[in-house]
């Protein structure tokens, strides 16, 4: 038979979302209606794999309060075929991320994380899946973000942009791509815009067929072919999984035939598994036994609904963080808040998912010209694509940027225009505070020359929650604090 069918599922950033949620009265989503769409598409389909892009962990207390154990555990019932590393699967350590890898049934790859002084890579590139005769092989490719959460790993590096990324693929498809290897995916986790750039770079030669990607959160109708490279997400959490319908020809040895859908994850797409409902109210119930309790009460529900842009959740944020600090303005990240709204009624285990990384804070002081210097970079055309970090900021900042023109037209603090001599102190969070260059376009050392940046807080969720239980009532608006003129 010249012609065979694979349907290769795929899922990324999972981010904790275990549970079910109900919207217009259909339940949608969780661990156990994911976990039935995979096992009713295996035994209605003859050649099937399932893969994932990335960022198991994180986003539920589930995942924090064991460390990603019980997400390995959660996830090794789901069965995939494949995983490759998230930008957050390193956030617990390194070393525990081995360690869960130990405990994973399921292989885990990933080309370009390794040991600086022997260049030894941490996991296996690469792996040939065999299904029906057909063999595919997987190479992972992991964001450069994984950098900031290892600085304080001085052995563990990475190869930190999308042409060494590229090479990496091409080194690895000269050595491991054989006359055996039908078709050839890769598994990212770097976001949409760099799987454009890297597709781009590809060299036909190198036999690159498709390009699974994640970490971008990218909800898509349709794949996009890039360089002749089929790039495809699916979104994020386990309310929708990606299928692909791959017809092969065995005679002339390539994909004849593509399709791609987004299927929804629901009650009438997808069975409970009832196996992992007992899984899963296993954790529930020792996690609800200790964090299901009312910290505060907000006025109304806040809300977070874009990153790049400022939120309700994200001023207030901000403004809790700095208030009675001894620093002027805080900085605090639009991807440290993780749920889209919260409140009114805001219980513990809700608190802590919506602000999972509990970094300390630093602060820096830096000039009137480098807080421009600051927000131009901020502002730069690459915070609008998604990819990139972007910050809420405290009350005493007031800034008006044209995209036009790439300039600010307006920054005031505390009311007043800031000049270049003026001197402020901010605070950032850790994660941040080690790739300040990156995050902020000005190198830490120029800063520290202004003062030496020391930590001022050790936790962030010790602050909030104080903040929490004694402010009821707490209410947060847009008020224009980062105006962006089209």
């Amino acid at each position: 038979m010249a012609k065979k069918n694979i349907t290769l599922l795929h899922s990324n950033d999972l981010h904790g979302d275990f549970l079910p949620k109900e919207t217009d009265n259909v339940e949608t989503g969780g661990l156990a209606r994911l976990a039935g769409y995979v096992s009713k598409v295996r035994l209605t389909e003859k050649n099937v794999i399932y893969a994932m892009a990335g960022d198991m962990f994180r986003g539920s207390i589930i995942d924090s309060e064991y460390m990603g154990l019980s997400t390995i555990d959660l996830v090794n019932l789901l069965s995939p075929d494949i995983a490759t590393v998230g930008n957050h699967e390193v956030d617990y350590g390194l070393a525990h991320l081995l360690f869960l890898e130990k405990c994973a049934q399921f292989p885990i790859i990933n080309a370009n994380l390794f040991i600086t002084f022997n260049n030894t890579r941490l996991f296996t590139p690469y792996m040939n899946l065999t299904v029906d005769g057909i063999r595919i092989l997987f190479i992972g490719i992991l964001t450069d973000e994984v950098i900031a959460s290892t600085k304080s790993e001085k052995v563990i590096g990475a190869f930190v942009d999308v042409e060494e990324a590229a090479r990496e693929v091409g080194i690895i498809c000269d050595n491991y791509r054989t006359k055996d290897t039908d078709i050839t995916v890769l598994l990212t986790h770097i976001g949409i815009e760099e799987d454009r750039k890297l597709a781009s770079l590809l060299s036909p030669d190198y036999g690159v067929d498709i390009i699974i990607g994640g970490h971008s959160h990218t909800f898509m109708e349709r794949p996009e072919v890039i360089n002749g490279i089929p790039i495809v997400q699916a979104g994020c959490g386990s309310s929708v999984i990606g299928r692909l319908d791959i017809e092969y020809d065995t005679w002339k040895k390539k994909i004849t035939d593509l399709s791609w859908i987004c299927v929804d994850i629901n009650e009438f797409t997808a069975p409970n598994d009832e196996v992992m409902i007992e899984l899963l109210d296993r954790y529930r119930n020792e996690t609800d036994a200790k964090y299901k309790r009312v910290v505060t009460r907000f006025a109304r529900k806040l809300t977070h609904p874009e990153r790049n842009q400022e939120t309700e959740l994200g001023n207030l944020y901000a403004d809790l963080m700095q208030d009675e600090s001894s620093f002027d303005l805080m900085f605090f990240a639009s991807g440290s808040i993780r749920k889209k709204e919260l409140g009114p009624i805001v219980e513990y285990q809700q608190m802590l998912e919506n602000t999972p990384f509990d970094d300390q804070i630093w602060m820096l002081k830096v000039t009137g010209a480098q807080l421009r210097r600051i927000m131009l970079h901020l502002f730069r055309d690459d915070a609008w694509t998604g990819h990139t970090e972007f910050y809420q900021v405290s009350k005493a900042l007031h800034c008006v940027y044209r995209k036009s023109t790439h300039e600010l037209e307006e920054l005031t603090m505390y009311g007043k225009e800031v000049k270049d001599t003026d001197s402020y102190l901010i605070a950032v969070q850790d994660y941040h505070y080690l790739s300040f260059n990156d995050f902020f376009g000005i190198p830490l050392e120029e800063v520290s020359e202004n003062m030496k940046p020391r930590v001022i807080a050790t936790k962030i969720n010790n602050i909030i929650e104080e903040y929490f239980t004694v402010h009821q009532g707490l209410d947060a608006h847009v008020e224009g604090r980062l105006t962006v003129l089209e």
